[in-house]
């Protein structure tokens, strides 16, 4: 099986899409706020590689994210 990473970063979208859209347990206070904590960082983390440019070299997958975009 070869790894293509046009499809890697497409799963790692359709993720950061279903952190977006998914619904809040019914939950509250300290718990409420981190799990709002960790929704955010999730899709920050998955919309990275999904928005990463990237290169092979020397066998190495290399992703470059601009971190002022």
């Amino acid at each position: 099986m070869a790894f293509n990473v046009s499809e890697f970063q497409e799963r790692y979208k359709k993720r950061a899409e279903a952190v977006k859209s998914r619904g809040m347990p019914p939950i509250g206070g300290e718990e409420r706020l981190a799990f709002i904590k960790q929704a955010e960082e999730d899709y920050q983390d998955y919309m990275i590689i999904a928005e990463s440019e990237y290169e092979i070299a020397n066998d190495y997958l290399i992703f470059r994210y601009k971190l002022d975009s």
